[in-house]
């Protein structure tokens, strides 16, 4: 039997008080934006609910996390995460043609 990583917390939805389930990175991420954002987290749940979504709730959530920190990704910062061979490549190219 595996044992679920998911957390359960209350929300405040469209249609009033519900839970939803989301892995810990998740939620860490999701307060993170909120700090961001300065708004609490029902009110985030319900923008991204009102944005519509083909899925439920939860997924409407996920894509939207996934969505807001690729947006705020750029090459210099997967470089100084070391994020992948092929950006650093480019960042180093990109810094001595800069030189």
């Amino acid at each position: 039997m595996t044992i679920s990583r998911l957390v359960n917390r209350n929300v405040v939805a469209e249609r009033g008080r519900t839970s939803m389930r989301l892995e810990p990175e998740l939620w860490d991420m999701l307060s993170e934006i909120c700090e961001r954002e300065m708004q609490d987290m029902s009110t985030l749940v319900r923008r991204i609910e009102a944005a519509g979504h083909a899925g439920g709730r939860t997924s409407a959530v996920r894509v939207y996390v996934a969505n807001y920190f690729r947006a705020a990704a750029t090459e210099a910062g997967h470089a100084g995460a070391g994020h992948g061979p092929i950006l650093r490549g480019r960042l180093t190219e990109m810094t001595r043609s800069a030189a």
